[in-house]
């Protein structure tokens, strides 16, 4: 798709990597004696973009690179955990509710 002015795209192209391309692209940097800058450039990867990785690998570790969508498992847990307190919570509102129209209609 080209814009109107000058015949310049519209926008790029967004590259995505897989999984193994990313830990095999951090273990060439990882490698003695390696340059990870001159590494990024080998592999056609800007050199922030392969710090990032790095880091990700070392932080998450087996959760590192999980795609698009696929959270943590703690993550997961934890809005599991925030859905049943709201359905927690709702329902002690509706009880104290209750509690309060019953001790009305006793006295």
């Amino acid at each position: 798709m080209k814009s109107a002015i000058k015949g310049e795209p519209m926008s790029k192209v967004r590259r995505q990597y897989t999984k193994e391309f990313k830990q095999e692209a951090v273990r060439l940097a990882r490698q003695e004696g390696a340059n990870p800058a001159q590494i990024a450039r080998d592999l056609g990867l800007h050199r922030t973009l392969l710090y990032t990785w790095m880091h990700q690998s070392s932080t998450e570790d087996r959760d590192a690179f999980r795609g698009h969508g696929n959270r943590k498992a703690l993550e997961g847990e934890n809005e599991a955990l925030k859905r049943r307190i709201r359905v927690l919570e709702e329902e002690r509102d509706i009880l104290k509710k209750a509690a309060t129209w019953f001790a009305k209609e006793s006295q």
